[in-house]
């Protein structure tokens, strides 16, 4: 494995499952492959599961982690090419990653969406420059589009709360006072259609999912609808993806505060588990008494992260062999 991105890149969906199972068994009967080895977690963003999780999971595999804040523990470092520097980032990624790349083995980067630019951020431009002069593995530790650790960790918790072979996944968009990116639902959505599960997605008109995410998800606007018989509701906010109009990418279309998921959305489901990545705005996303009820499986959701991150780094070790 050289990168993480895409569901794609994990292989068997059932595999890499019972692989999690194994790790999450013994977590350090895989010490010897990160020995003298380095992981560089380069973040952006702010993170609190990601950064933890990705810290845990390297050091159970005997890796050395390095950790850098851009802009606060680096320079402040230019994207584009092509550009006159004389701003206030004094470094260009171009010479940054090879740098960066010959102090460690893997890479992890996190780097969220501007919301500006449609067209630069679903080009990944910042991740795939790491990819591109690295020449090392690349792990996505949420990037413009995509969350693939988290949305490998959702699928690992949904197979370990499932009470039937194959439960209904309902993602559920709910209101938020900020513009946030798709990267969360963009990969809840690619993971789910390529699991064993019958997905649904539900969301207000405006707020459709990139088809390259969303694929045969059955797309219903009425959130009432959407929720009836569901085993998982996993709630989550993101921005106009521009589907349909570019100019409204990454905007609010709606703050509509009967979509948070409360008790009367989670009472026509088949007693659902409420799942949510975190951080989570409560009374605005999902009422107390949901995410607070037994039903809520959102901490060992988060527990999990270590798992779909060790899982990811192990077979990068076990490539670089």
């Amino acid at each position: 494995m050289r990168k993480f991105f895409n569901v794609g890149d994990i292989g068997d969906i059932a595999a890499a499952l019972e692989e999690a199972r194994e790790v999450k068994k013994n977590r350090f009967a895989w010490k010897h492959l990160g020995e003298n080895r380095t992981i560089m977690l380069v973040f952006f963003n702010s993170s609190l599961r990601t950064r933890l999780s990705s810290q845990k999971a390297a050091t159970n595999l005997g890796m050395n982690p390095i950790v850098l804040n851009i802009g606060q523990e680096s320079w402040k470092l230019e994207t584009e090419l092509g550009v006159v520097m004389d701003g206030d980032r004094g470094e260009h990624l171009r010479e940054a990653i090879p740098v960066m790349a010959s102090y460690c083995d893997i890479i992890g980067v996190r780097s969220f969406a501007g919301l500006k630019d449609r067209e630069y951020d679903y080009s990944e431009t910042v991740l795939s420059q790491f990819i591109e002069y690295s020449g090392k593995p690349v792990i996505s530790l949420e990037s413009a589009t995509v969350h693939p650790c988290q949305a490998f960790a959702d699928l690992i918790t949904i197979d370990e709360f499932k009470k039937k072979a194959r439960p209904k996944v309902v993602l559920s968009w709910a209101p938020h006072p900020k513009a946030l990116p798709q990267a969360v639902p963009n990969s809840f959505a690619e993971w789910m259609n390529a699991a064993d599960v019958d997905f649904v997605i539900t969301n207000p008109e405006g707020y459709d999912l990139d088809p390259k995410f969303a694929g045969d998800a059955i797309v219903e606007h009425d959130q009432m609808k959407a929720l009836e018989g569901a085993d998982f509701v996993y709630a989550k906010n993101w921005s106009c993806p521009g589907v349909n109009n570019p100019d409204d990418y990454g905007k609010i279309l709606s703050k509509d505060p009967s979509w948070t998921i409360d008790a009367k959305h989670m009472a026509v489901t088949d007693n659902a588990f409420f799942m949510h990545c975190l951080p989570v705005r409560r009374n605005v996303i999902v009422s107390d008494e949901v995410i607070d009820s037994p039903q809520s499986i959102v901490i060992p959701e988060a527990a999990n992260r270590e798992i779909s991150a060790q899982v990811v780094m192990k077979r990068m070790l076990e490539s670089l062999k």
